[in-house]
């Protein structure tokens, strides 16, 4: 017993392998449980997807004057008359579908709501492969009954490029800055994503508010980085084992 205890003094403990395996496995952990977190975030988003499908469409101004008072807006299908929405001055916004890259219009609409004037509409996607444009005709007040879905704006990330206003291509969803290069006073804090044609003769532009198909894989996720964590533990402590026995 003596000779083993002498032994194991004279061996440095490995303080610094430790120190690394509890500060990685702290990590897998953490993406772990953020994963988790997102699983909920996403399940709760399905339901509300799900629940939008069969929802009847509602007047937007009294969606609008909720949305002021703190009241829910995403996911939220409403109805509206935009006066000359069909020729109306557009951005054009960087978009990836299933079918391929391409662009999203995004033009002002007038809204009848005690706070805002306008809101920005997502008119649409358009493939890379389409050149042409609508027509924009500012004399054009000709009303456009949309349907469509509100969407709170994506938040830019460190990967998303800045928005190029001089050129008008834009990468982000920046309410802000496109309702002011669109002269829209007062916009609404969210975007109405329309599911009815704003130029039902122009078949290029479809109306895509939600994505085909949302994935939604979290829970594999989160099992895959707890199981790299429980690894982790499992190397650690054969090899703490292997200094003891030595």
């Amino acid at each position: 017993m003596t000779d083993r205890t002498d032994t194991l003094s004279r061996k440095a403990f490995p303080l610094g392998l430790t120190i690394a395996t509890l500060i990685a496995a702290g990590i897998l952990v953490w993406l772990g449980a953020w994963q988790l977190h997102r699983l909920a975030w996403k399940e709760d988003l399905l339901a509300r997807i799900a629940a939008l499908q069969a929802a009847p469409a509602r007047p937007l101004g009294p969606v609008l004057d909720s949305l002021a008072h703190g009241g829910q807006g995403d996911f939220i299908r409403v109805k509206v008359d935009c006066p000359g929405l069909g020729a109306a001055p557009y951005l054009e916004l960087y978009s990836v579908r299933e079918s391929g890259a391409g662009l999203r219009l995004i033009s002002a609409c007038v809204v009848e709501s005690a706070k805002y004037r306008t809101i920005l509409v997502d008119r649409g996607f358009i493939a890379d492969t389409i050149s042409a444009r609508p027509p924009i005709d500012l004399a054009d007040k000709t009303p456009v009954s949309l349907v469509g879905v509100l969407r709170s704006p994506d938040k830019a990330t460190f990967v998303t490029p800045p928005n190029d206003l001089a050129g008008n291509h834009w990468y982000s969803r920046d309410i802000a800055a496109m309702s002011a290069h669109l002269k829209a006073p007062a916009p609404a804090p969210i975007i109405l994503a329309a599911e009815t044609s704003s130029n039902p003769g122009w078949q290029a532009l479809k109306p895509q508010p939600l994505p085909a198909e949302i994935p939604n894989r979290h829970l594999e996720y989160a099992l895959t980085w707890f199981g790299l964590a429980g690894s982790l533990a499992a190397v650690y402590a054969a090899m703490l084992w292997r200094w003891w026995k030595a």
